[in-house]
């Protein structure tokens, strides 16, 4: 039995490593999070601008020059129609709004907004195309109850789900209106596509736990699928969150004037999210399952749109499912929130396969986001667009790489063929031709864009200083950036603007004027990620880091779903490197005897460090506690130190480490500042200790 100080030691080391642990983005779904109201004719923000003469310009000759009597898009998402939504407002069990496609009500009007660019309206037109729709015999779809879409198949027994979606609410809503609308069924399968929340974190809203647990549930997902489902988020996950108020414009209003669609659909729910582990995992390559008496042929892709993911054929049906590997966008390559840049040609080559395998027996295509496409005239002509596509950005990338244009250089040169500019399944409504050049040579050369004065530059805010004392301070570059936003000139105005906000952060003139910079440029693009980035730094510039809700994370999912290794990793990355000098080398073993684990960690030169399969022989602690029990404690429903009290958990050894490691541990905090003069006073967090932290958001893997 441990004595009373030792025990209070580990309960501090166990409230500090508490994993906060953050899997995908709310995308701004809860309605309250904003306190500027939307408007339809009006700027939510009293120092909003409209559009310039210049963006008018912009958006006039995009109208001009873009097909928009190609109306087969429109037909698709129509097909099939059987029933609307039985509600277009969700709310979460906990009480807030967790699904509100009805805000963005003003896309699907029949009238065209000069701050939003066409192509960026006609996308969001579509997306709110909603309701329940049959794909073909036996496959529906609902369509606008998240970011993705959920489908049902017909099996021999019940119903088989494709993707249930972000959230729990939101997967019970879809399951309810096929129920009502066209069979009451168990559900007997969950397929996940892939390993990116918004197709699994709805699970639980779909599955009987009772039916799971008896084993009458088969849940299928990709290699590796458990793996990359929860660490691609972990290791960098709080930045990823951060980042993504400015992709997914999480807190901007739902407006013409902010956040107007995000291409895959409008938004992203915010509910509950879970994770049901895989009672089926498909190896390498290709491999025939028969799931509730359907036949499928499921074609794994990885380090396409996720790094575990599957395409899946179902002959009976002669339906090809896409995943995301194929939609009516083309996707990221580079993700602005931060993710490993994805293989271009790889993902070509992958869709090339599907053609080879199933083209010729296809005559319904559908997917996790989007409208399905029927014929095979139709499915190959988007198949092949998408292949070249994704090999055209990679190999034209390359080919001006290899002549000497940097990565600072690439995204003013490259342009997609001139035969796809008109095809509408090949626009970048999720990855900007910009910024996947940027990313293909980041892939294969890295940041460095072989300038010396590149390689260790001076941060921007010791930089900018420089550059404000040598153009003569804030009056001139004033003088200039207005001149220059007054010719339209935003590029150039945002170049020198940005160099005085980072020089002097409490001047709210030049941030404002910059704002307006922003702005202008956000609404003239056609890309929703860009767009969102502009129009939050805009935000942020003038009213400082927005405030909103969470949806809850469903923890104890997540948790469970956590390898041990990954949680000592992230134990690394959150002790500060500073605090942890002045300690003591220390070896210290973790056992963990239900599942037969063991762990030899180090802590010495300042780093803190674990290897999997190996104990120490001479630890100076060693704690012992199963698996299930170490969950309980990371979810925060029982304490360590009760732990101990019942003899679920033995420490041996020296105790005063803990406390040392635990004083070096830092909660990371979503609301960083990004842009100069932006943040709010830091109020001091006081955090359950063992549960996951209040303000992190389930976190996009798009």
């Amino acid at each position: 039995m441990k004595t009373f100080n030792e025990i209070k030691l580990l309960l501090a080391f166990f409230a500090a490593i508490a994993v906060p642990l953050s899997l995908w983005a709310a995308g701004g779904a809860a309605g309250e999070q904003t306190p500027y109201a939307a408007s339809v004719d009006k700027h939510f923000h009293p120092n909003g601008k409209p559009p310039s003469e210049h963006t008018l310009a912009v958006i006039k000759a995009a109208r001009e020059s873009m097909p928009f009597d190609d109306t087969r898009d429109f037909d698709e998402a129509h097909k099939g129609f059987i029933a609307p939504l039985n509600s277009k407002i969700i709310k979460a069990d906990a009480g807030h709004i967790a699904w509100d496609v009805e805000r963005y009500n003003f896309l699907a009007e029949d009238r065209e907004f000069d701050s939003i660019h066409p192509s960026t309206k006609r996308q969001g037109a579509l997306n709110q195309i909603t309701g329940l729709y049959k794909v073909s015999d036996g496959i529906y779809q609902v369509r606008g109850l998240d970011l993705a879409n959920l489908t049902f198949i017909r099996g021999k027994e019940g119903w088989i789900v494709f993707d249930p979606l972000t959230s729990l609410e939101t997967a019970r809503a879809g399951l309810e209106l096929i129920n009502q609308e066209i069979e009451e069924l168990p559900v007997t399968a969950v397929i996940y596509s892939h390993s990116h929340g918004d197709h699994f974190g709805g699970v639980r809203g779909v599955v009987d736990p009772e039916r799971y647990a008896a084993g009458k549930v088969e849940i299928v997902a990709p290699r590796d699928f458990m793996e990359h489902a929860i660490s691609e988020n972990v290791y960098a996950g709080n930045a990823m969150n951060r980042r993504l108020f400015f992709q997914y414009g999480v807190l901007l209003p739902a407006s013409p004037f902010g956040h107007a669609g995000q291409g895959l659909m409008q938004n992203v729910s915010a509910g509950n999210i879970g994770l049901l582990q895989p009672t089926l995992v498909v190896e390498p390559g290709l491999k025939e399952i028969e799931v509730d008496g359907i036949k499928m042929i499921f074609q794994n892709t990885p380090g396409t749109e996720a790094p575990s993911e599957m395409n899946t054929y179902i002959p009976e049906k002669k339906a090809l499912w896409m995943a995301e590997n194929v939609s009516n966008v083309i996707h990221n390559i580079y993700t602005l929130r931060g993710a490993q840049v994805r293989n271009a040609l790889a993902w070509s080559k992958y869709i090339a396969r599907a053609m080879l395998l199933f083209g010729d027996k296809t005559e319904v295509m559908f997917a996790s986001h989007s409208w399905p496409r029927w014929g095979e005239e139709r499915i190959m002509e988007v198949l092949s667009g998408q292949r070249d596509a994704y090999a055209h950005l990679n190999n034209q990338v390359l080919h001006y790489a290899n002549q000497g244009v940097t990565i600072n250089q690439i995204h003013n040169v490259y342009r997609v063929p001139k035969s796809l500019e008109n095809a509408w399944y090949a626009r970048g409504y999720h990855g900007s031709p910009e910024h996947n050049s940027r990313g293909v040579i980041q892939r294969f050369l890295g940041f460095w864009d072989a300038n010396p004065k590149t390689l260790i530059p001076l941060s921007p805010e010791d930089s900018a200083p420089l550059y404000v004392k040598m153009m003569g301070g804030a009056k001139p570059i004033m003088s200039m950036g207005r001149e220059l936003a007054e010719q339209g000139k935003y590029r150039h105005a945002q170049e020198i603007l940005d160099k005085l906000v980072w020089a002097q952060p409490d001047n709210q003139e030049a941030k404002n004027l910059l704002a307006d910079v922003w702005e202008q440029i956000g609404y003239q693009q056609e890309n929703p990620g860009l767009r969102n980035s502009f129009l939050a730094g805009a935000f942020e510039l003038r009213s400082g880091i927005p405030k909103g809700a969470s949806p809850d994370t469903g923890g104890p999912d997540m948790i469970s779903a956590m390898s041990t290794e990954l949680f000592l990793d992230f134990i690394g990355i959150r002790m500060d490197s500073k605090k942890a000098e002045a300690l003591g080398e220390y070896k210290i073993n973790l056992l963990t005897p239900d599942n037969g684990e063991k762990f030899a960690i180090n802590l010495s030169n300042a780093t803190f460090t674990n290897v999997e399969g190996f104990t120490h022989d001479d630890p100076d602690l060693s704690i012992t506690i199963n698996r299930s029990d170490l969950e309980q404690i990371m979810m925060g429903q029982k304490s360590f130190a009760a732990s101990i009290e019942d003899g679920t958990a033995k420490a041996e050894g020296n105790a005063d480490i803990l406390a040392q490691i635990a004083s070096t541990l830092v909660t990371f905090q979503i609301g960083f500042e990004v842009l100069p003069g932006t943040a709010a006073p830091v109020a001091e967090v006081n955090l359950n200790p063992y549960s996951v932290s209040e303000d992190s958001v389930f976190m996009s893997g798009e």
